[in-house]
C-alpha cells in the first residue's frame, strides 16, 4: 500500500468506515440499501355484541385508553353485532370514538350480524366503516319512542314524493326524531358519508345490505374477515383531530381485547332483571336483620345487594312513577312484617310492587327490559314471604303469654329448697321465691296458683291443660 506524505488516503478510508458504521446503526447501509424492517404493529379487536349499555361503553372506553398508551397499536377494530342500545350509552361511546387519538374502524361482522339502531350511529362515527358480506345496517329510528303510527304514516305517503320528510304527528316524538336526525347527519358530515341515507335510516327506519351500503357511500369497504379488512384499509387516509393520517395496516398482528372483571360485573348487574332481584334480596335481607337483631349476615348481604341494585338502576333509564310504586310496595311489606295488619298492608304493597315493576324500566330496547317472568317470580316470592309472616303472627297470637302473671299461672315448678311453708322454686327458666299452706321436699313438682307481688303461691296439685290461656283471652 502506498501512502502520501500528507496521509490523505488513510484519512479518507477512515471517514468512509465511520459513515458506513453510522448508516448500519441507523438501519441503512452506506451504499443505499433498504431500511431494516421494524417490528409489526398491533390492531386491537374489540367485540361489541348484544345491546349497547353501560358495560359496553366501559369496555370500549378502556380499549381506547389502553390503545392510546400503547405505541404499538396502529388501529382499533370494533367488531359489531348489535340490535341497538341505550341512547346515553350510545352517545358516550361515540364521544370516546371521536376523541380517540388512534383510528377506530367499525366492522359489522361476521356474516349475519347487524348494526341496527344505535349501532348505525356508532358505525357512522368510526373513522372507517366496514361490513362483512351478508350483514345489514340501518333501522335507526329511536325505538324508545315506540313510534306506533310510523308505519301507518308511511302507507299514507304513497301519493307523495319520496324526498318528503317523515315525522310523527306527536310533537314530543317529532322533537326526539329531529334530534336523532341532526345527530346522525352531523356524524355523516364529519366522516364524509351519505347524509341523505342517514336521515332516512332515522325517519323511515330503512335498513340496507352491505353491498348497497358500499354503493350508497354509507361504508368504505366490504371485507370477509379481519385479515382481509386490514389489507383493504391499508393506505386509507383518516383525520385524527386536525391532522391527517395514512393507515399502514397490512401485516398488523391482531390482539383481541377481553372485557375486564369490573366490566363483566357491570354487564351482569345492569341487566334490569338482575337489578330487580338484587333489590328484593337486599330488602328482605334487611327485614330479616331488623326482625332478628344480631344475626349480622342477612343484614350485610342485604345492604350489599340493595346498594348494587340501586347503582344498576341508576345506570338504566327508569320511570320515576314506577320506582315510587316499587318503593311504596316495599315499605308496605316491611310495615306488615313489624306491625301485622292481617295482610292489608302486605297485599297492598304487593300490588303496588307488581304495578311499579311492570313499567320501572323506561325503554323498549331489547336486552334492557324487565321480563314478566322475573316480575311474576319476585311477586310470588314476596307473596310467600308475606304468607309466612302472617302465619307467624297468627301462631304468635295463639300461643300462651310468655311473661307476667298469666305466663306463670298453671305452670309446673320444681322445688329447689323448702323450709316450713316457704322456699324457692324453679319455673320458666327462673328462680322464684314461693310459699304455700303445706310443706314440700326438695325436687318435688308443684303447680303455680297465682303471683303475689314477687312471690309465687304454689300447690301440690298437678297442672291442668286448660290452665294455659291463649293470648287473645282476658286475664
Amino acid at each position: 500500500m502506498t501512502f502520501h506524505h500528507n496521509g490523505v488516503p488513510l484519512l479518507r478510508r477512515t471517514l468512509l468506515f465511520l459513515v458506513a458504521a453510522a448508516g448500519l446503526a441507523s438501519g441503512y447501509s452506506a451504499w443505499g440499501q433498504a431500511p431494516i424492517e421494524r417490528a409489526p404493529g398491533v390492531a386491537l379487536l374489540v367485540d361489541v355484541d348484544g345491546g349497547i349499555g353501560p358495560a359496553t361503553v366501559r369496555h370500549v372506553e378502556t380499549a381506547i385508553k389502553d390503545a392510546q398508551q400503547d405505541r404499538a397499536v396502529e388501529v382499533i377494530i370494533l367488531r359489531m353485532d348489535t340490535p341497538g342500545g341505550l341512547v346515553t350509552a350510545m352517545r358516550d361511546m361515540i364521544t370516546a370514538i371521536i376523541g380517540s387519538r388512534v383510528p377506530v374502524v367499525g366492522y359489522v361482522a361476521p356474516s349475519g350480524a347487524r348494526a341496527a339502531s344505535a349501532g348505525t350511529y356508532i358505525l357512522y362515527a368510526t373513522h372507517i366503516a366496514a361490513m362483512a358480506p351478508g350483514t345489514n345496517v340501518g333501522a335507526a329510528t329511536p325505538i324508545a319512542l315506540g313510534m306506533p303510527g310510523l308505519g301507518d304514516q308511511e302507507k299514507k305517503k304513497d301519493d307523495k314524493d319520496e324526498d318528503e320528510s317523515l315525522a310523527p304527528a306527536d310533537p314530543g316524538k317529532a322533537k326526539s326524531v329531529n334530534d336523532a336526525v341532526a345527530f346522525i347527519k352531523s356524524l355523516a358530515e364529519l366522516r364524509g358519508r351519505n347524509v341523505k341515507w342517514a336521515e332516512e335510516a332515522v325517519r323511515k327506519a330503512v335498513s340496507i345490505s352491505a353491498n348497497e351500503a358500499l354503493r350508497l357511500g354509507v361504508i368504505d369497504v366490504i371485507a370477509e374477515d379481519i385479515d382481509n379488512l386490514l389489507v383493504a384499509i391499508d393506505g386509507f387516509k383518516v383525520k385524527i383531530g386536525k391532522t391527517e393520517q395514512t393507515l399502514e395496516t397490512r401485516g398488523l398482528s391482531v390482539r383481541q381485547v377481553e372485557p375486564g372483571t369490573l366490566t363483566e360485573i357491570l354487564a351482569i348487574i345492569t341487566n334490569p332483571n338482575v337489578a330487580l332481584i338484587l333489590m328484593m334480596i337486599g330488602v328482605y335481607g334487611l327485614i330479616f336483620e331488623f326482625a332478628t337483631p344480631g344475626s349480622i349476615g342477612p343484614g350485610v348481604v342485604g345492604a350489599i345487594c340493595l346498594v348494587l341494585g340501586l347503582y344498576a338502576l341508576n345506570q338504566l333509564p327508569f320511570n320515576y312513577a314506577g320506582l315510587a310504586l316499587v318503593v311504596i310496595g316495599i315499605v308496605c311489606m316491611i310495615a306488615e312484617a313489624f306491625t301485622p295488619t292481617f295482610g292489608i298492608l302486605g297485599v297492598g304493597g304487593l300490588v303496588a310492587f307488581v304495578l311499579g315493576a311492570s313499567f320501572l324500566i323506561d325503554t323498549e330496547v331489547p336486552g334492557f327490559q324487565l321480563s314478566w317472568w322475573v316480575i311474576a317470580a319476585t311477586a310470588i316470592a314476596s307473596g310467600l314471604i308475606l304468607i309466612l309472616l302472617l302465619g307467624y303472627a297468627w301462631r304468635t297470637m295463639r300461643q300462651p303469654i310468655a311473661g307476667g302473671e298469666l305466663g306463670l299461672v298453671g305452670r309446673a315448678a320444681k322445688v329447689l329448697d323448702w323450709s316450713g311453708q316457704q322456699g324457692h322454686v324453679f319455673v320458666h327458666g327462673e328462680r322464684w321465691a314461693a310459699r304455700a299452706d303445706e310443706s314440700f321436699s326438695e325436687g318435688q313438682t308443684v303447680t303455680v296458683e297465682r303471683l303475689d307481688g314477687l312471690t309465687l303461691v304454689v300447690t301440690a296439685r298437678q297442672p291442668e291443660a286448660n290452665k294455659q290461656q291463649p293470648l287473645n283471652q282476658g286475664a
